[in-house]
């Protein structure tokens, strides 16, 4: 059982997908496939259900925490290492849902240390917490809560989540508007998960309401232009109104109190961050967020 064995594993596992798998890493699908099947043997039990779709089973589950905790330890040790003999500058790994929020205070960590590698890894929130737990990353940025057991963290900012509309919009000369006011409108939007969506979910769903979704998507950018260009109408923080200015939307506030956006900073707690890490976390908790409005 080697660690290049244990780590196709973890990306099997990930995946439940040989081909996804053995394209994201490389290897010729029926040698990732003996691989797995060896790995199972020196087990002696299956990892996967492989009735109709690949399916990580409760083996499966039980021994992946294992291997994550082990090749993070290794990482670890390796990176302590480093950092201890002073070997490089090292490097800090961050994740986050969007990247957009943080561009200027990366912008000024970067000025500040140039020598310090960042690897950015975008990452939905449900996988944010085991990624920590696994020592894939160092730091992650959530705007939406995630399992903190095992983590520390700190608010970076709280905002209010506005509607975006087109120009000209039945709403458009609203000083405020109720979620009711929005029932029946065309929503652009970000796919199931993104907090984008949760809050918009959770919004209407308190009323009984269910909202009309004409698009869902990843990218921020292109769900401003697509409301710009009149196909709809969609929820954004109200630091977007400085990122996208020079899309042209109109921005409402929404009468309700947990029509909000909450940032947090997590890193697993009890763990030694290394040197560019903590620089990097001072870099976040130090930086002058806009202020809610």
């Amino acid at each position: 059982m080697d660690l290049g064995t244990l780590r196709q594993f973890l990306v099997v596992a990930r995946l439940e997908h040989l081909s996804r798998a053995a394209e994201e890493l490389r290897v010729a699908q029926p040698s990732l496939s003996r691989t797995i099947a060896r790995l199972e043997n020196e087990l002696g039990t299956p990892l996967f259900d492989r009735a109709g779709r690949l399916r990580l089973n409760d083996a499966g589950r039980l021994f992946r925490g294992y291997v994550e905790r082990a090749l993070g330890e290794l990482d670890a040790g390796r990176r302590a290492v480093a950092d201890a003999t002073g070997e490089g500058f090292g490097t800090v790994r961050l994740a986050s849902e969007t990247f957009l929020t943080l561009t200027r205070p990366l912008a000024a960590f970067k000025r500040a240390h140039p020598d310090v590698e960042v690897e950015l890894h975008q990452l939905p929130a449900d996988a944010m917490a085991r990624a920590l737990r696994a020592q894939e990353i160092d730091l992650c940025v959530a705007s939406q809560p995630i399992p903190d057991e095992g983590l520390a963290g700190v608010q970076l900012l709280d905002e209010p989540v506005l509607v975006a509309t087109p120009l000209g919009h039945r709403l458009a000369d609203r000083a405020s508007v109720r979620v009711e006011d929005l029932a029946g409108e065309p929503f652009v939007t970000a796919r199931r998960g993104h907090w984008h969506r949760r809050l918009l979910d959770r919004l209407f769903a308190a009323r009984d309401l269910t909202p009309k979704i004409v698009f869902e998507g990843d990218e921020p950018g292109a769900i401003q232009e697509l409301i710009s260009a009149g196909l709809g109408i969609g929820l954004n923080p109200a630091m977007a109104r400085r990122v996208s200015a020079q899309v042209p939307v109109v921005w409402l506030p929404v009468d309700s109190p947990d029509c909000r956006r909450t940032i947090t900073l997590f890193w697993a707690a009890g763990d030694r961050l290394p040197a560019a890490a903590r620089l990097m976390r001072t870099t976040l908790t130090g930086w002058e967020w806009d202020p809610p409005s």
